[in-house]
This record gives C-alpha cells, sequence and structure tokens, in this order.
C-alpha cells in the first residue's frame, strides 16, 4: 500500500478538507461531531481528523494506495499518522510538496475568495494568519520528512494549472 502526503501552503493548489465534508455529508458520527464544532467556529480536535482517516483507511477497498491532501498540518499529526500506519505495518511513501512564494499565496487566495464568493478568504488579515501559521505550524514538517528522506519538492509558482499538474504528476512518478 502507498501513502502520499500532498504538502504546501494554502493557495498552492491541494485542495482542501475533502475528507471532512464527506464525513459531513454522509452524516457518521465524526462527521456531526466536526460539524459542530465548524458551526461553533471551533477548529476540528486531531482525534476527530485522525479517525476518519484510519475510517478512510478502513473502509477503502481495492485502492493500491492513498493520497493525504492538508494532512498532516503540524508535527503532532504527522507523529500520530506514523503510528496509524505502523499499526498496520505501512509508513509514508512520500510527500510531494507544492513550493509558492507568499506574494503568490496571497495572490491565489485572494482570487479564489473573488470568483468563489468565499469570505474565509476575503479579508487580507486572514490571509496573513493563514500563511503566518502555514509557516509557524505546518513548514516545520519539511524538516521532518526530509530526515525520513520521504520530502519531494516542485515548484508550482508559476505556470498554469495544467503545467504545474504535469509537474507534479511527473515528479510522482519518479518517486
Amino acid at each position: 500500500m502507498k501513502y502520499y502526503i500532498l504538502f504546501g501552503p494554502p493557495g498552492a493548489g491541494k485542495g482542501t478538507h475533502e475528507l471532512l465534508r464527506a464525513e459531513i455529508a454522509a452524516g457518521t458520527k465524526l462527521g456531526l461531531e466536526a460539524k459542530a464544532l465548524i458551526d461553533a467556529g471551533a477548529l476540528v480536535p486531531d482525534s476527530v481528523v485522525e479517525g476518519m482517516i484510519e475510517t478512510a483507511f478502513d473502509s477503502a477497498k481495492g485502492v493500491d494506495g492513498f493520497l493525504l491532501d492538508g494532512f498532516p498540518r503540524n508535527l503532532s499529526q504527522a507523529a500520530d499518522l506514523d503510528k496509524i500506519l505502523s499499526a498496520r505495518g505501512e509508513e509514508v511513501t512520500a510527500v510531494v510538496s507544492l513550493m509558492i512564494s507568499d506574494d503568490t499565496i496571497r495572490h491565489r487566495i485572494a482570487h479564489r475568495a473573488a470568483i468563489e464568493g468565499r469570505a474565509d478568504d476575503a479579508s487580507e488579515a486572514t490571509i496573513t494568519n493563514r500563511i503566518n501559521t502555514y509557516h509557524a505550524q505546518t513548514e516545520p514538517l519539511i524538516a521532518y520528512y526530509k530526515k525520513a528522506g520521504k520530502y519531494h519538492e516542485c515548484n508550482v509558482d508559476g505556470g498554469t494549472i495544467e503545467i504545474n499538474r504535469d509537474k507534479v504528476l511527473a515528479l510522482v512518478e519518479s518517486i
């Protein structure tokens, strides 16, 4: 089984929260718990997200692996993921990091907010907070996965979606 992590700052092109959205839409126990927290403006705790990930691992049939998108987001989650996989006799296969500059992050998030009507991305203060949170909490994962020999970077700072997709696919195929 292969376990890839798609990693990068907000606006890098990963897509986000798909597992949370799917669990909420399905009305699962963990999904309902997550929805109540989100509706109250609270963060969904690691234990809930990790429970959803374990459920996804357990319920997926006939697959050769998983692409974890936007998880882990911090060192604690990375250590927990390692424990989850180790209990299955597995490990992270590779981390593909989508690299973009802070200026590009600002531009992409503001553009996304404008075309998708996403109020959560509309203010400069929110964008700055998201960038700062990424640098403080998520960026340390680079060293963590480099030390494990699993880290691979892909510069997607410029170019079209198609060009960047081709870069990412070529990188994955080379791993």
